[in-house]
């Protein structure tokens, strides 16, 4: 169960951290280069011409940011919804239609577009939204299904560990996009979508969505040798479904679970937070390769390392709040050193080992906590006590909150290209450093909660020897 969950969603994140990979080549693609100006005999000017979509590179990287801060919105709109109907739908379904629908259209967005020169600016957009409302619908489900099958136990180290597999995505996709890059971004594009609707049939034919259904597969197998009931058995059967039904927990409403304690602030806390970690997401590889003038490939390549960094963080820190039984403290200490990592960063050399180590220590401190907040506080949050027994609001609890969080990265994406083209990569850094101390303000009352809570139990304990 956890290695399809996990395999979903890494295929997921694959194929969406190639459009990132190859942001330089479609870029070039999308605009005038001395090669096409110089070589007329070849590429004549009105040929040319009616294939570009943009006069210069500025205006190509101005519509790159829009696009991501298209398909964020899309995606947090879809993620409000999908958690709602991940609560009342079968989430194997729900999750097969958000991975192979998600995988056609990244085909016809990267590839079909490129192999029929059907270069339109209306086109990409309406792809890309509609890439974003069927990719919400994976996230929500996959975390609702492993809240299922494991309890609160362990599960700040669980879900840390095992909400890695966004890190490990993103580094699948660049080994694959910088793979084939050489033969053309569309290519990319092509074995990332290829591999994404494989994993969704996959999905679709092997997934256990909770303990329940194992028994309920063990019922049917069982029943293949048992003699048909009669039909005073039939009518008591019926009744006593009738009853189970009427007694088990129903989805809450999405204003209840908005209201539910916590959602709020961590929903705005994590606006902030996602903001910054898919700002590196999008635009990490295309600033290698425009800061410091190194090949794509080689940029791409490089850019793993802050999701290693992610992987590690988010592992060691949901062990660490584990372990105290509190997740806001650690999160805020994580996330104060995040502002301390984001300043040397920004700072850092020409020099690719020294890039990469400050690149781990950044992805350690703004990943780790990013991937606590969207998995194992999201399962806390649908499974709290202010339900009263009722337990399926997990999807929608995760839903508002990745949605929230999506809403803040969206705006920030196209803030991003913008502050970039006006002011200069320094300036897009210190924004980053001011919306990761407005994450940390967002927990604080939930912090001074969780302290005094903490303060409380050890008086207690010491009184009790």
């Amino acid at each position: 169960i956890s290695l399809l969950c996990v395999s979903s969603y890494v295929l997921l994140h694959a194929s969406r951290k190639t459009f990132s990979n190859v942001k330089v080549s479609i870029s070039a693609q999308w605009t005038p280069s001395l090669q096409n100006e110089s070589a007329a005999a070849f590429s004549p000017s009105e040929t040319w011409e009616d294939n570009r979509l943009f006069a210069d590179e500025k205006q190509a990287t101005l519509f790159l940011g829009a696009l991501d801060s298209i398909f964020l919105f899309s995606y947090a709109v879809g993620l409000y919804l999908s958690g709602v109907i991940g609560d009342r739908f079968n989430l194997r379904y729900v999750l097969c239609v958000g991975l192979c629908g998600s995988a056609a259209v990244e085909f016809v967005f990267g590839t079909l577009t490129e192999w029929l020169q059907l270069y339109n600016v209306y086109l990409y957009c309406v792809l890309w939204v509609l890439n974003g409302l069927l990719q919400s619908a994976v996230w929500p489900c996959v975390v609702a299904v492993m809240g299922n099958w494991f309890g609160k136990t362990g599960r700040g180290f669980v879900f840390g560990l095992w909400s890695a597999c966004a890190s490990v995505g993103n580094i699948l996709g660049a080994f694959l996009a910088s793979s084939v890059l050489k033969y053309g971004y569309e290519y990319a594009f092509l074995v990332t979508s290829v591999v994404q609707f494989a994993g969704g049939v996959v999905v679709f034919f092997g997934l256990l969505t909770s303990p329940k259904e194992v028994g309920e597969e063990f019922a049917l197998e069982r029943g293949a040798a048992v003699p048909l009931m009669s039909d005073e058995e039939e009518e008591e059967e019926g009744e006593e479904r009738g009853r189970e039904r009427a007694q088990s927990p129903r989805a809450i409403s999405f204003c209840q679970a908005f209201c539910l304690p916590g959602v709020l602030p961590y929903s705005l806390a994590y606006a902030c937070l996602k903001l910054v970690n898919y700002s590196f997401f999008f635009w990490l590889p295309f600033y290698l390769s425009n800061n410091y003038k190194w090949k794509e490939a080689e940029a791409d390549r490089l850019s793993v390392w802050y999701d290693v960094g992610g992987i590690i963080g988010g592992t060691v820190q949901g062990l660490v709040s584990d372990f105290m039984g509190k997740r806001a403290p650690v999160l805020a200490f994580s996330l104060v050193l995040a502002m301390g990592a984001l300043v040397g960063y920004s700072r850092s050399p020409d020099d690719q080992v020294i890039n990469a180590v400050l690149l781990a220590t950044t992805g350690f401190f703004i990943g780790g906590p990013s991937n606590m907040i969207s998995s194992a506080i999201s399962a806390d949050l649908g499974r709290q006590e202010a339900l009263r027994g009722s337990q399926e609001a997990l999807a929608t609890v995760t839903g508002i909150v990745d949605g929230t969080g999506s809403i803040g990265a969206a705006g920030g994406q196209y803030l991003v290209s913008l502050i970039e083209s006006k002011l200069g990569w320094m300036s897009v850094f210190y924004f980053f450093i001011v919306m990761t101390g407005g994450s940390v303000a967002f927990i604080s009352p939930l912090l001074f909660k969780e302290l005094r809570a903490m303060w409380r139990e050890r008086r207690a304990l010491r009184r009790q020897l």
